[in-house]
């Protein structure tokens, strides 16, 4: 149920800090750096911990924080997990809900489009032959991911699916990413 409250707020987004934010990124690019963080810590069999808080962005490091997000991942019972928390894979597909879900909300607010509500499913194909190295044809990630959408909006679906394509997560998913694993034993 978002509403312009006194003009300058859209879909809960305060557009003209969206645009001083904007203006700001223009003339100073370093503002634009931001670097996140998790912190993973596993208990036992598939039950492991991740700790969110600081980040650096907007050119220092955050403070504003003042706890942590605690996320507990597992795996279901026929993965041989106890079931804990989402797995991991069903998290890919919160990230990935809720950056796009917040990408098209923020940039529709930036355009003047209201949304008065969002609904989101998001479904994913894994093969196990992968995982579990019993088939190098199979890779151990989704195949594929479907998210539908069910938006009340003055938008269209071509506008807002246009807006979708600024996620960051969706571009992480979708395209290659450098990831460096470096282990040190104790």
């Amino acid at each position: 149920m978002s509403q312009a409250i006194m003009g300058t707020t859209i879909n809960g987004v305060d557009v003209e800090r969206m645009g001083a934010t904007v203006q700001a990124v223009q003339k100073n690019h370093d503002l634009a750096a931001f670097k996140f963080r998790a912190t993973n810590q596993w208990f036992n069999g598939g039950h492991n911990r991740s700790t969110i808080k600081s980040f650096y962005g907007a050119g220092q490091e955050d403070t504003v924080r003042t706890k942590p997000f605690v996320l507990d991942a597992d795996e279901p019972p026929v993965l041989l997990g106890e079931d804990q928390g989402a797995n991991p894979a069903e998290y890919v597909l919160h990230a990935l809900a809720a950056c796009l879900t917040t990408s098209m909300v923020y940039h529709a607010a930036a355009r003047g489009i209201r949304i008065e509500s969002m609904v989101s499913t998001l479904e994913g194909d894994l093969d196990l032959q992968g995982f579990l190295g019993l088939s190098d044809q199979v890779r151990p990630g989704y195949k594929n991911i479907r998210a539908r959408f069910t938006v009340k909006s003055d938008a269209s679906p071509e506008q807002l699916r246009e807006l979708a394509k600024f996620s960051p997560v969706h571009d992480i998913i979708s395209n290659p990413v450098p990831v460096t694993i470096d282990i040190e034993t104790t």
